[in-house]
């Protein structure tokens, strides 16, 4: 009993990990997922892609329409291959929506750093011209060279004046 009770214990620890239990859903990772649709959706807006479906269409109806009868698989409405494009096209949407949110959760991030950046510089110019004014108040307190002079040759004919009037 002593030693059920002891395993059980040991068992729901804290101290050690749950062991990983299986599933039957299939694991992915969300986010090497989604940079994969983001390059699936780069490789779609390209001029090569463009290229490469308009050749396979050309290609396809060509062959389909002039090749032996026996040699085509798709004749003149050309089903399946409107079928593929159908395909091609429902999983495409969904990727590139995802790219799009992907890119717009970027753009989010990157502008509230520029929204705090901004802030930031806003405070430091705010700082420097409160600084640049109080040094601008300091300097008109200080005693200039010409200042000084004048005061002085003031002082010296004060001090003149009140010699001669002695005398």
């Amino acid at each position: 009993m002593a030693k059920k009770l002891t395993a059980r214990l040991n068992k729901n620890s804290l101290e050690f990990p749950r062991e990983a239990r299986r599933s039957l859903r299939p694991s992915y990772d969300p986010e090497a997922f989604g940079r994969w649709s983001e390059q699936f959706a780069r490789f779609l807006g390209t001029a090569r892609f463009l290229v490469y479906m308009s050749v396979f269409v050309l290609v396809w109806v060509t062959w389909n329409a002039l090749a032996p009868d026996n040699l085509r698989w798709d004749h003149y409405p050309f089903i399946f291959l409107t079928l593929l494009l159908s395909l091609q096209a429902s999983y495409a949407a969904p990727l590139i929506l995802l790219a799009q949110n992907r890119q717009a959760d970027r753009d989010r991030i990157q502008a509230n750093e520029d929204r705090d950046r901004d802030e930031r510089n806003m405070a430091d110019t705010e700082y420097l011209t409160r600084e640049l004014a109080s040094l601008r108040t300091a300097i008109g307190d200080v005693a200039t060279r010409d200042y000084l002079r004048t005061e002085l040759a003031d002082a010296m004919d004060e001090l003149l004046s009140k010699l001669k009037d002695k005398k």
